[in-house]
């Protein structure tokens, strides 16, 4: 074969993977979602099914736990049965649940079917394994990246958009958009995604149990997803603070001002892609390093702003520090992906939703630590609290050399 036509098979190669990344991607986005979303109609359903604060506040929090027990529970599934059904079956699912939640007649419907809708959610993450399988490892931080963006460009916009849709129509309609986006979705998957039969040979109940021996018995696991959960602190201390900041001076944003600066966000899911292609060429060290960095000076800045008197300084400032910190986060998530997909090919969902279990942890840590922290020393206090995780994740980078090849 001459090297012209080796060419033209790579590129033929890798056009035939495009639609399954484009479609994970896609899929990432538009079901994550429904895990962010409900912090933002929390009120308004409340009021429309007259719930007590208290069970208001479980609508989110039974989301995020029905995710949780998704990764655990429904992800290792991958390993066990073929992926595509798999994935179609718990997709169909999510779409059942979104349109329960959004009939709810009753509170404890309302509270079934989200807890349901969120461990239907952990579709995303089956994904990823089966996206990280279609590629040559040269391209998998590539690949996996460019899931990685739909899935941070769903995050950042899911309170926007369903603040838009509430406003338009109610919080019911959003439910009801959901689940018909991801109908869409589950008929593209459905014709183009391949198929892929795992090679495990055990039981669901084995696979279950497999999960502290994983943890045991791959480094690069336990110190990628431990980076990943410091980050994801840092994340979610921000962005939880974030809204009670804004409306003060010198930024003095309303609810629509508020909702248009968390797009601001969107441009660091495009760091994703380009973080998984330096991966992929050998850079994923100094990236690391450089991530933890950029966090550590972007919270620096959003410190800074809000401490300057002008509103346009201050808001041009924040806004960059914003950017910077998303690029921070995407690129420790991109490359920690990566890095766990080169693992065990017979244990990608397990890992992964291991991964993402253990991240989210760090998530819940990050939220509970802004409310302390604007609670004893306001935004500035936030801002070092988010920025000493990302100190964390550098330390790890500089005593450990795990997971960065």
């Amino acid at each position: 074969m001459t090297i012209s036509e080796t060419t033209k098979l790579t590129s033929r190669n890798q056009l035939a993977e495009r639609p399954p990344i484009w479609l994970g991607a896609i899929t990432a986005g538009v079901v994550v979602t429904n895990l962010f979303a409900p912090q933002i109609l929390l009120g308004l359903i409340g009021r429309s099914l007259s719930m007590p604060a208290w069970q208001v506040g479980l609508i989110s929090t039974l989301t995020l736990l029905g995710y949780a027990l998704g990764l655990l529970l429904l992800v290792p599934l991958v390993d066990l049965a073929e992926n595509r059904r798999v994935i179609l079956r718990t997709l169909g699912c999510a779409i059942l649940a979104a349109l329960a939640t959004a009939l709810a007649p009753a509170p404890s419907l309302l509270l079934l079917a989200t807890f349901v809708l969120g461990a239907c959610c952990a579709a995303i993450q089956m994904m990823v394994p089966l996206v990280a399988s279609m590629v040559t490892p040269e391209r998998r931080g590539q690949a996996i990246g460019e899931v990685m963006s739909g899935l941070m460009i769903g995050i950042l916009l899911s309170r926007p958009a369903a603040s838009l849709i509430a406003d338009l129509w109610s919080w019911r309609a959003y439910y009801v958009v959901s689940a018909a986006l991801m109908a869409l979705l589950a008929g593209a998957l459905a014709r183009y995604l391949p198929t892929l039969q795992p090679t495990a040979r055990t039981s669901y109940a084995e696979l279950l149990l497999s999960f502290p021996k994983l943890l045991r018995e791959e480094p690069v696991l336990r110190v990628r997803a431990w980076t990943a959960s410091l980050v994801m602190a840092s994340f979610t201390a921000f962005w939880s603070a974030i809204a009670l900041r804004l409306p003060e001076a010198p930024f003095g944003l309303d609810a629509r001002g508020i909702a248009a600066f968390a797009l601001i966000g969107v441009a660091g899911a495009a760091a994703t892609p380009m973080a998984g292609r330096w991966g992929d060429k050998g850079w994923a060290r100094p990236m690391f390093v450089a991530a933890h960095l950029l966090i550590i000076g972007s919270l620096a800045l959003c410190a800074w702003a809000g401490a300057l008197e002008s509103s346009f300084s201050a808001l041009f400032v924040l806004s960059l520090g914003t950017i910077f910190l998303d690029v921070g986060i995407t690129t420790d998530q991109t490359l920690g992906r990566r890095a766990i997909n080169l693992l065990r090919p017979e244990a990608r969902g397990r890992i992964n939703g291991l991964f993402v279990a253990l991240f989210f942890i760090g998530g819940g840590v990050g939220a509970a630590s802004a409310s302390l922290a604007w609670s004893y020393g306001g935004w500035t206090m936030v801002c070092a609290v988010a920025a000493s995780f990302g100190l964390l994740g550098l330390i790890t980078d500089l005593v450990t050399r795990t997971g960065t090849s």
